[in-house]
């Protein structure tokens, strides 16, 4: 039998073999059958909405969040209810969503587009998230430290 080569990309996930036509198709076979389950591990790159030569992946441990819808996410955090949670929980979301530096509007917005309820005053809820060490604010931006992630 003829050796055969090939190569595909499907979002971080990468292929190239050679071998004999039959083993290579078979491994083929096992990467696409498995290509769904790999792509919740290794989601493809996001690219950020300011700086389009910048590429974001998130973490593994958002990739789970990412997946999800956002009124989801609220209600498996239990955080529907709860403006400071909600605020929080919404941040934490749009960073799996691969956005790095959040403003109050994007998480406003993000709920809205959800069809979520609104935050009251969204901007209290940053201040008071920030003084429990939740956030922590970059300029006229901010992002959730790892004592806020745990805290939900």
């Amino acid at each position: 039998m003829a050796n055969a080569k090939i190569g595909f990309t499907l979002g971080n996930i990468s292929f190239s073999g050679e071998g004999e036509e039959g083993w290579l198709t078979n491994q083929l076979d096992k990467i696409i059958d498995r290509a769904p389950e790999l792509m919740k591990i290794a989601p493809e790159p996001i690219t950020s909405g300011e700086a389009a030569s910048v590429v974001s992946t998130p973490p593994v441990e958002d990739a789970f969040i990412a997946t999800q819808t956002l009124p989801n996410f609220l209600r498996s955090k239990n955080a529907t209810r709860n403006a400071l949670q909600k605020h929080l929980a919404t941040s934490i979301w749009l960073e799996s969503k691969g956005k790095t530096r959040i403003s109050t509007s994007d998480v406003t917005k993000a709920l809205k587009d959800s069809n979520q309820s609104r935050l009251g005053n969204p901007s209290d809820c940053l201040a008071k998230n920030v003084a429990k060490g939740f956030i922590e604010k970059d300029g006229k931006e901010f992002f959730v430290t790892d004592e806020g992630k745990a805290s939900l």
